[in-house]
């Protein structure tokens, strides 16, 4: 049952969309308190509750223009996973599991007793395990973009949390990662929140990357105890380009319809991993009929 929340920190701006012809409901931010550390998190909207889990290294703000518009229809919650984003950096290496109970700590902080969970990318692993693990907690679920890695993937991942963000005396970093995904980002606005995002990261092991790295050869298996229905999201663009990068091979994705026999599966031609900010109506009308939830 959607709570009322008490609101004692910072809000976000409201947006005026045209094409809506009206003022996109207003998002608050709070913190967690956890054991390991503070989480932030934002919140808006009156409903039915879904939380919405980013991949790595971005953060909650991942889906700032998917919130504005599915808190329209619904209470939307998205956390910065610990390690990223303004949450805290955690006093050890985190797992999936760990994450997962991150997410419960949450709801239960929020008073939320059962959840639909939206995750993307790493968050679709921490998502699914989270269903897995806490069945009586999820309602529906939606895994987006989730690749299938095999040891060769996940030797690759672990490559990339061996050797971690450096800074660089000479500040070269910033450059590096500004031309990352400049090509394929959208804009150029859009380039710097990601950059941002992975400016907090510098300095600091890759604890989802580990996590997912440790997970993913299991993965199946712990899909295979989700029981909710469920909705599988891809963007081919994505797909295609983990397989260029030498990640994860396009076809190798669907373990997870093996996993969860009774998911439905959409597909988008050109979503990349940008997907989130650059195609938030299209996922948003996907999400709110998979939900069955309409305005009030």
């Amino acid at each position: 049952m959607p709570q009322k929340l008490d609101w004692r920190l910072s809000s976000e701006n409201c947006c005026f969309y045209p094409k809506y012809g009206k003022t996109m409901k207003q998002i608050k931010r709070a913190f967690l308190d956890t054991e390991d550390g503070q989480i932030l998190y934002r919140v808006g909207g009156e409903g039915e509750p879904l939380l919405l889990l980013h991949q790595q290294p971005r953060s909650s703000d991942e889906f700032r223009e998917l919130i504005t518009i599915l808190a329209q229809n619904i209470q939307v919650i998205a956390m910065d996973l610990m390690g990223f984003g303004d949450s805290d950096k955690p006093p050890r290496m985190y797992s999936v599991a760990d994450y997962g109970k991150t997410v419960i700590a949450l709801l239960d902080e929020l008073g939320i007793q059962k959840v639909s969970i939206l995750g993307n990318h790493t968050g679709a692993f921490v998502a699914g395990e989270v269903a897995a693990a806490y069945r009586d907690r999820v309602e529906k679920l939606i895994l987006c973009n989730v690749p299938g890695f095999d040891e060769e993937g996940k030797a690759k991942l672990l490559k990339i949390f061996t050797e971690g963000l450096k800074i660089k005396e000479d500040g070269y970093h910033l450059m590096k990662r500004w031309l990352a995904r400049s090509d394929y980002v959208g804009s150029f606005k859009l380039n710097h929140r990601w950059v941002l995002d992975d400016l907090k990261c510098f300095g600091y092991p890759m604890y989802a990357v580990w996590a997912v790295a440790s997970y993913c050869l299991d993965a199946e298996e712990r899909f295979s105890l989700i029981k909710c229905p469920t909705l599988l999201l891809w963007g081919l663009e994505d797909v295609e380009q983990f397989e260029r990068l030498g990640l994860s091979k396009a076809k190798d994705r669907f373990f997870v319809t093996k996993a969860i026999p009774h998911s439905k599966v959409v597909e988008l031609e050109g979503g990349n991993i940008c997907m989130m900010n650059q195609m938030p109506e299209e996922i948003s009308k996907i999400v709110i009929d998979f939900l069955d939830v309409r305005g009030h």
